[in-house]
């Protein structure tokens, strides 16, 4: 049987549109293909610079501690002073401060009149809400049940309608502060990065403090702090030795042997990761320091609080070998 000479052109468009249809899904199957190749290819990448970049921010916490346990009578010696640190390993750049840890308040042995001006002054609650709550603090971490005239204990926990209770021992980290009746979540924002259970001090180490901290002093004003942050910047930066803080009178405490460490490492193609460390020396040559804390920090430069010369490291380029 033979095929009708009108029917042919009409099958031979068909079988045309057919093989564009055909032509068309294979294109989009190979570019969908291309695409998630090169997603892939792009998440390897970046999963290889963000190890390294983790390698080089945990070797660079090793080398901040040894900076520090090098004698100090040597020249060009770092100090836990906050100044920002730069330099390269590879192709990676690292930034990195240190601090001693008495640069925060110590939630287990500061003064009270510390952590209420903390409360104050940097929580913004009223003196009546900042006594009660620190009255709560104080009956946390106290061993008895007894409840201070503005704490409280555990029937307040219950009568609040939370299923934990005071832990009535000493705080194990900042975050447990979250626990505290009275403490909520916003003020903890406020609170956390003034913070420490590591300094082991009832004062702070003006020389090294962060605004926030310096505000919890008694009777401080915003001028009288942001006046000695700037002549202490001056002094650091021409390698002077920090001027005194009057208002910290009866609050300040030396340098502690405890170093809090912060380490930015940044990879050619952007990547960056952070790492935050707390690190206590020790006479033993076989364990030469104790690790405290060990976190990823934050990467965000802007996020992270100002050295103790308010400068960055690409601006005084200090600590570069």
């Amino acid at each position: 049987m033979s095929l009708r000479p009108d029917r042919i052109p009409a099958q031979q468009g068909i079988a045309l549109i057919a093989v564009l249809w055909l032509t068309v899904l294979i294109t989009v199957i190979a570019s969908s293909f291309a695409y998630s190749m090169r997603g892939e290819a792009l998440a390897a990448r970046n999963t290889m610079s963000l190890a390294q970049a983790r390698a080089v921010a945990d070797g660079a916490i090793e080398r901040m501690a040894f900076e520090l346990s090098r004698p100090r009578n040597l020249p060009d010696v770092w100090s836990a002073d906050g100044q920002p640190h730069a330099w390269t390993d590879g192709d990676i750049a690292v930034t990195a401060t240190v601090i001693d840890e008495a640069a925060r308040i110590d939630l287990n042995r500061a003064a009270d009149p510390l952590l209420k001006g903390l409360l104050q002054n940097v929580g913004g609650l009223d003196p009546e809400t900042a006594q009660r709550t620190l009255e709560a603090i104080l009956d946390w971490r106290d061993a008895d049940d007894l409840r201070r005239p503005n704490g409280a204990e555990a029937a307040d926990y219950r009568a609040a309608g939370l299923k934990h209770m005071p832990g009535n021992a000493p705080f194990e980290s900042v975050g447990e502060l979250r626990r505290v009746l009275g403490i909520t979540a916003p003020l903890m924002a406020k609170l956390a990065d003034s913070l420490t259970i590591y300094s082991r001090q009832r004062g702070i180490n003006p020389a090294t403090a962060g605004r926030d901290v310096l505000l919890a002093l008694p009777g401080v004003t915003p001028e009288l702090v942001d006046t000695f942050i700037a002549a202490r910047g001056e002094a650091l930066a021409n390698r002077l030795p920090v001027p005194p803080f009057a208002s910290a009178q009866g609050f300040a405490v030396v340098a502690t042997p405890v170093w809090r460490i912060h380490v930015r490492a940044r990879s050619p193609d952007g990547v960056t990761f952070a790492r935050d460390a707390v690190l206590r020396p020790l006479n033993d040559p076989q364990r030469p320091f104790v690790t405290l804390l060990w976190q990823e920090g934050t990467p965000d430069p802007r996020s992270e609080p100002p050295s103790a010369t308010g400068k960055t490291a690409q601006e005084n380029g200090i600590g570069r070998p």
